[in-house]
């Protein structure tokens, strides 16, 4: 199907690009753009995800550095492990792997992450700032489908862009992304009355619910751009298999264009790291 947005490609690119300005940023200031990732525990999701992390910074020109806690440290020890990665020049950028073990404090970590190193654009100075439409690290997944958006598109200007989901992890900071795109935007949730009707008048949807084929054929109008967030694990014919929060072969077929799961928006949050790592080093040089 030509229409399939090819989200690995793209992520390829960036983390090309990327690479290329970190080599420029080593060339000028005698050191790469540092990325420190902190995994606590043996989540085996986290793992996978930090193992294509580290990967990707590589790739990138980027200098990885590793912590892996057992899954019994204290909030003491990881908050002092969060300082002294705050005041260590060589780390640009700073990620705690989440979910983190019950016993700590999620909330407590993002705000304690400098946000001139909140490479997950997480904490409540960076998303007050993309809110009020100031400078800021962006979360990586809704950059990584605006960047998808822009790629596919070209200008965004006038578009109505429906994001389906409100969390402060993807809906929330999408729409900010797509409203300094200058689209027309509506946020749709759990408590929106006829979201098939609103979602049937977009050019573009973000469908970003945590629902898995929650967006059927007829909320989609023809020709409507259509990126698929979600990431949903069901058992199909005694097999487990990974599908979105779109219906993708029901609604493949109308839209102009549409991101596969896997395959689509995963890569790019990854590549967007990478970007959100550089970025924050420029900055960090600049102040």
């Amino acid at each position: 199907m030509s229409n399939i947005i090819d989200g690995k490609a793209m992520a390829a690119a960036l983390v090309e690009e990327t690479a290329i300005a970190a080599a420029k940023f080593n060339d000028a200031h005698g050191i790469k753009p540092g990325l420190a990732v902190v995994l606590v525990g043996e989540d085996p999701a986290s793992a996978v995800y930090v193992r294509n992390k580290v990967k990707q910074a590589t790739n990138a020109g980027l200098n990885s550095i590793e912590h892996r806690l057992p899954a019994d440290t204290s909030q003491q020890t990881l908050n002092q492990l969060v300082d002294d990665l705050n005041n260590d020049a060589k780390v640009h950028g700073i990620l705690v792997q989440l979910p983190l073990p019950e016993h700590l404090d999620e909330e407590h970590i993002i705000q304690a992450i400098d946000p001139a190193k909140d490479v997950d654009g997480f904490h409540p100075l960076n998303a007050g700032a993309l809110a009020t439409g100031q400078q800021a690290l962006v979360p990586c997944t809704p950059l990584g489908c605006l960047i998808m958006l822009q790629r596919t598109l070209g200008d965004l200007s006038g578009k109505h862009a429906v994001v389906i989901g409100r969390s402060n992890i993807v809906g929330k900071p999408m729409a900010a992304l797509l409203l300094q795109a200058n689209c027309t935007v509506t946020t749709v949730h759990s408590r929106t009355q006829d979201i098939v009707g609103i979602c049937s008048q977009a050019d573009i949807i973000v469908a970003a619910v945590g629902r898995a084929n929650f967006v059927q054929a007829d909320w989609v109008k023809t020709g409507a751009v259509v990126i698929d967030v979600g990431i949903n694990a069901i058992e199909q014919d005694g097999k487990r298999k990974l599908v979105g929060d779109v219906d993708f072969a029901q609604v493949a077929p109308k839209a102009a264009a549409i991101t596969p799961v896997p395959g689509g928006v995963g890569p790019m949050t990854i590549a967007c790291l990478m970007k959100n790592t550089l970025t924050a080093a420029n900055q960090q040089m600049q102040s």
